[in-house]
């Protein structure tokens, strides 16, 4: 039988204490939802748990004229009923609402969703699209990493010993900016990405674009920034011709792999045909924007 020790610490320095000096394999929860299955993973006949959700600032949302930031516990039932961070959000809102079920949407949170670091995790391009950062915390003090460089392969991240997410920050949009993200599954609910892509596009009064950003993700063991696209995009009006190229690139960018869900070239073409429809979705909403 699996001696399971827990604690739900009221602070950060509480919780990276019990960390750091624990010699058990360690789980931190911020939302849940696949604690069980990792648990499973681990070796030795004992675990330590520690539970984020009772630390001042771990379950909430904030806006001001800075940023979005976005506590690691905070369930997606929550932030996706947030008008006001859909309406500087709307791509990152699309994201979160995509993790599970209704039943799940209670528990699972973005900052969860980050740190299982899944290729096919669908807020990580949805992050990575709008500049997100990771505030981290730990036994040799605090530092911040763009989400692009916090998951470091298939289920890894940055985190080292004792360390623990404290907050997700996005910059807040400047004005006639928005986002977009989309997913392809084999079902209509209910499952993993095959392919992903998040957008972020800025658009100036005469509808040249200023600023872009795209991310790829379910293609590669990390969700991919396509520089490229970026290139293609700022300076120019989006016009169907860029789309394509756009698209073109997201595909290039690429790095799939063939299995049960899709083969690599499936996935290749996918990607492409989504990171056209992300970015003129952004665009459009753009548009819209104040």
């Amino acid at each position: 039988m699996v001696a399971v020790t827990y604690h739900a610490p009221t602070s950060v320095d509480e919780a990276v204490a019990l960390l750091a000096s624990s010699d058990l394999p360690s789980k931190v929860m911020a939302g849940g939802t696949d604690l069980i299955i990792q648990m499973q993973k681990l070796v030795g006949d004992a675990r330590l748990i520690v539970d984020l959700k009772k630390i001042e600032g771990m379950q909430t949302v904030s806006i001001d004229a800075e940023a979005l930031r976005l506590g690691p516990s905070l369930c997606c039932a929550k932030l996706t009923r947030r008008e006001d961070v859909k309406a500087l959000f709307p791509g990152l809102v699309e994201a979160a609402y995509l993790i599970g079920s209704s039943q799940v949407q209670g528990r699972a949170s973005v900052g969860g969703n980050l740190c299982n670091a899944s290729p096919a995790a669908d807020t990580i391009p949805a992050l990575i699209a709008n500049r997100a950062v990771c505030h981290i915390a730990g036994p040799e003090g605090e530092r911040s990493v763009p989400v692009e460089d916090f998951v470091t392969g298939v289920g890894r991240n940055c985190l080292t010993a004792g360390e623990i997410l404290t907050q997700i920050e996005l910059p807040r949009p400047s004005a006639r900016t928005s986002d977009a993200y989309l997913r392809f599954i084999p079902r209509t609910e209910m499952d993993i990405a095959v392919a992903s892509a998040g957008a972020s596009i800025t658009l100036d009064d005469d509808g040249i674009c200023r600023d872009a950003r795209l991310a790829i993700g379910a293609v590669a063991p990390t969700a991919i920034i396509v520089a490229a696209a970026s290139d293609l995009l700022i300076g120019n009006i989006i016009t169907p011709d860029i789309l394509a190229a756009v698209a073109d690139a997201a595909s290039s960018a690429s790095q799939p792999i063939s299995d049960r869900r899709g083969t690599a070239e499936f996935r290749r073409h996918v990607v492409g045909v989504l990171a056209k429809r992300a970015v003129s979705i952004a665009a459009e909403r753009a548009r819209e924007a104040v």
